[in-house]
C-alpha cells in the first residue's frame, strides 16, 4: 500500500489521522477548517468518501459519523475511509441549514474558485476530496420540522450504487434523480456511485436513525469489501420505491394527524383534518395514492398548498411486503 495524501498530509498505510483542510474565515478573522478523519488500510480497496451536514442543521448525520470514527481500525481495513462530519461549517455553526447568504450548499456543486461562498466551499470539497474517492454515502435528515423515514435515495439505474443502496440496509429505496448542483450530480458526472441516506428530522437527534445509519455505512464497508465480517444488524431487504407523492394542505388551519410516519396507506384513507382555530369547518386530507408515509410535518399547523406527507408508491404487490420490512426495522432499531 502506498502512502494515501490528502489536503498535503501523508497518511501513512495502517493509520488513522486527522487532516484540517483551511475552508472559510469568520468576520472576526477565525478560521474555519473542514475536520477530516483519514483511514488508511493496510491492503488495497476502494476510496469512501463518508459525509455529512451538507446542510447544516441536520445533525443525525455527524453523529453517524462521530461512532464510525470509534469504530474503524485501519489495520483490518482494505482501502481508504474519508469521514467529514461536518461539511457546511457555517450551518452548523448558525444551526441552520444554508449558508450565511442563505444559498443551499447542495446547489453549488461542483462549485468555483472565484464564485460566491458556497461555489468556493463546494470547488474545495470537490477538488480535495470528492476527486480523491471512488464511492460516496452522504448523510442527511428532514428539513427543520419535517420528519423521514429512514431511507436511501438513489437512481436505481446506477448498478453500483443501488447495490450499495441495498447492502445499507434501510427500509425504503427511493428512486431518485440527481438535482442540478447537487453533490449527486457532481459524483454521477464523474462515475462515482453515490447513496443518500435519509433519515429523522433537522436539529433533532433519533437514535433509530442514527443506529440504523452506523450499521448500514459498516454495512457498505463490508459489501466493498473494506471490511471484513458478515453484515451487522437484522439482515433486511429493502423494497424499492419508483416515486413518492407530496399531500398537501388545501385550506389553512391547525392539521390533526391521523397516521404516523412509516405506516401503510390506502387511497382514500383520511390522514390528517385541517381545522379552523374558531369553529367547526374541517377539511378532509386523504390519500390519493396507496403506499407508505416516508415524511411528514412536525408541525400541528399549516397554510394553504403547505407539504403535510411524502408518500412511497409500491406497486400493488409489494405494499404488503414493504409493510412487513418496515415492521420487522422499526423492531430492530426503536
Amino acid at each position: 500500500m502506498a502512502v494515501f495524501e490528502l489536503a498535503g498530509c501523508r497518511v501513512e498505510p495502517g493509520s488513522h489521522q486527522h487532516v484540517r483542510l483551511p475552508a472559510a474565515r469568520l468576520y472576526n478573522d477565525a478560521p474555519l477548517d473542514l475536520r477530516i478523519d483519514v483511514f488508511h488500510g493496510v491492503k488495497p480497496g476502494p476510496v469512501l468518501l463518508l459525509s455529512a451536514a451538507i446542510h447544516g442543521d441536520e445533525l443525525n448525520g455527524i453523529e453517524i459519523c462521530r461512532q464510525i470514527i470509534q469504530r474503524i481500525n485501519p489495520l483490518e481495513l482494505a482501502g481508504t475511509l474519508i469521514v467529514v462530519p461536518i461539511v457546511n461549517l457555517f450551518g452548523f455553526i448558525q444551526q441552520s441549514r444554508y449558508l450565511p447568504d442563505r444559498r443551499d450548499l447542495n446547489r453549488c456543486f461542483p462549485g468555483s474558485e472565484r464564485g460566491a461562498l458556497g461555489s468556493r466551499i463546494a470547488h474545495l470539497f470537490n477538488e480535495e476530496l470528492v476527486q480523491k474517492a471512488s464511492h460516496i454515502v452522504d448523510l442527511h435528515t428532514g428539513a427543520i420540522h419535517r420528519s423521514n423515514l429512514p431511507q436511501i435515495r438513489v437512481d436505481i439505474d446506477n448498478e453500483q450504487a443501488l447495490a450499495m443502496a441495498k447492502a445499507f440496509g434501510s427500509p425504503v429505496i427511493l428512486n431518485s434523480k440527481e438535482r442540478d448542483g447537487s453533490l449527486r450530480a457532481l459524483a454521477n458526472s464523474l462515475g462515482i456511485p453515490l447513496i443518500l441516506y435519509e433519515a429523522g428530522e433537522a436539529l433533532r437527534f433519533d437514535d433509530a436513525s442514527i443506529n440504523s445509519g452506523v450499521v448500514g455505512v459498516i454495512n457498505v464497508l463490508k459489501h466493498l469489501k473494506m471490511l471484513k465480517g458478515r453484515r451487522q444488524g437484522r439482515r433486511i431487504s429493502p423494497v424499492i420505491s419508483s416515486r413518492s407523492t407530496w399531500v398537501r394542505a388545501e385550506k389553512d388551519g391547525l392539521v390533526l394527524r391521523k397516521v404516523e410516519l412509516g405506516q401503510t396507506v390506502q387511497p382514500e384513507q383520511v390522514l390528517a383534518h385541517v381545522a379552523s382555530p374558531h369553529g367547526d369547518d374541517v377539511d378532509v386530507i386523504t390519500s390519493p395514492v396507496p403506499g407508505i408515509i416516508i415524511g411528514c410535518t412536525n408541525i400541528p399547523v399549516a397554510n394553504e398548498g403547505e407539504a403535510l406527507f411524502n408518500i412511497a408508491q409500491f406497486e400493488s404487490d409489494s405494499l404488503e411486503e414493504a409493510t412487513d420490512i418496515i415492521d420487522s426495522f422499526t423492531e430492530t432499531y426503536e
